[in-house]
């Protein structure tokens, strides 16, 4: 069975995806996490002269945190992980209420690289947040999280469909419409109904970035329970390991000889273009004002910056049982045998020698394996945070990630003993010693 230790930290990790079903309330359970342990909330508008100790700024789907250890110099170099918050998934549009032939149904974008026909016949609830009236004519935000069984995507009958087991692809608009009731679409319901769960009036509600999720419970699957199943595992793992190695670095009994930084950046998975995304200049500016918060002067974030090391870490694939073409032949990793190194000479991830030597020492230091990923070169490669990150601040990067199955599904797989290795190795990294 699970030696304790793993199982531990995975249980913790599926309170935390089970509470997180959108961008919007990852940042929320990072934040709860961080305050519990002491670290506090800076907004930009405050001032931040002298901020030390644990220390973290959010804005919508994203959170900057960072720990300054007591008379940490302001040119102390930074040890970064860097996560995103979002999963692919379908979103509400703004014109919610549509239908025909008689039934009620929701209209929905799909998000990212989606698997559509991983989400048919599941039940998915409703999650995200509402832009409401605020006082002074400042909208305030209210998160919302509808665990019922509210709506379904409906397969076509295999009667009606001859072909559907012969890889015919879904009709992108056509067909992926949820439903949820009966009748004609009556303007406004679904609004009524989001506004209902939150407790709000829907007169005061402006706007709102709303999503649907599986309502599933995250769990655990094999003969020896060695499987963790969930949605979101692509990146809720990553962003989960990256809050409690931050977490362990500053509450530890050794003071970290960094100053450690989760960055967990929105819109990763169509492309980073945001403000809360990995191109936007949100690190680099939340960074920089930190060491001048500190009395430190443009010499010292430049050497800040000259002697930072950054983690990017996200989901990697583990060879598929049944597609194991698909894969590099040299390079198949399986679950539970460590996260995985991804190097792509292409640059689609940012990994070098130098990052690759930074994270197996730490691996090392911190009793965990680690397994070598590169994609197969007849098959396109995806990317992820580091690149961005990387050609940014200009510091050293590694791409990392826990290896799965089912990436982008709405129901997704990774071993058990991983999720801790990845924490383990990342809290090393942080602590520096």
């Amino acid at each position: 069975m699970t030696p304790a230790p793993h199982r531990s930290h995975t249980d913790d990790l599926l309170s935390f995806i089970a509470a997180s079903p959108s961008p919007y309330h990852v940042v929320a359970s990072a934040a709860q996490r961080l305050e519990k342990a002491g670290f506090r909330e800076l907004r930009g508008t405050d001032d931040w002269t002298g901020a030390t100790g644990g220390l973290f700024v959010s804005r919508a789907g994203a959170l900057i945190a960072w720990y300054v250890p007591e008379d940490a110099p302001a040119h102390t170099p930074f040890r970064i992980v860097g996560t995103h918050t979002d999963s692919p998934n379908l979103r509400i549009k703004p014109a919610p209420d549509t239908g025909t032939s008689g039934w009620r149904q929701i209209g929905v974008e799909i998000y990212g690289g989606v698997p559509l026909n991983t989400w048919l016949d599941r039940d998915l609830g409703i999650s995200g947040r509402l832009a409401l009236r605020g006082p002074d004519g400042v909208p305030r935000n209210r998160l919302v999280q509808i665990d019922e069984p509210l709506l379904r995507v409906p397969q076509l009958a295999i009667h009606l469909d001859r072909s559907v087991n012969e890889g015919v692809a879904l009709d992108r608009q056509r067909h992926i419409a949820p439903i949820w009731a009966l009748g004609d679409p009556r303007e406004g319901e679904l609004l009524r109904r989001v506004a209902a769960a939150a407790g709000e009036d829907p007169a005061d509600v402006l706007g709102w970035d709303l999503m649907l999720h599986d309502i599933q419970p995250p769990g655990y699957l094999g003969v020896d329970r060695e499987f963790v199943v969930a949605s979101r595992l692509d990146n809720q793992v990553s962003v989960h390991a990256g809050v409690t190695a931050l977490v362990d670095a500053a509450t530890g009994t050794t003071q970290p000889g960094f100053i450690p930084v989760l960055a967990a950046f929105d819109h990763e998975e169509v492309g980073s273009g945001s403000e809360t995304g990995a191109q936007s200049p949100l690190l680099e500016r939340i960074l920089s004002r930190s060491v001048s918060a500190r009395g430190g002067s443009d010499e010292d974030w430049s050497r800040a910056l000259a002697g930072a090391f950054c983690v990017s870490a996200d989901m990697a694939h583990a060879v598929h049982p049944n597609y194991s073409e698909r894969h590099d032949p040299d390079h198949r990793p399986l679950p539970n045998s460590g996260p995985t190194i991804k190097v792509n000479v292409n640059q689609r991830y940012a990994t070098d020698s130098t990052g690759i030597a930074l994270f197996t020492a730490a691996a090392e230091r911190a009793g965990a394996p680690w397994q070598p990923f590169v994609s197969n070169n007849a098959m396109p490669c995806g990317t992820s945070i580091g690149p961005l990150t990387a050609a940014r601040l200009g510091v050293t990067t590694v791409d990392v990630g826990v290896p799965g199955l089912s990436m982008h599904s709405a129901r997704e797989l990774c071993g058990v003993r991983d999720p801790g290795y990845l924490a383990a190795i990342l809290t090393t990294i942080m602590v520096g010693d």
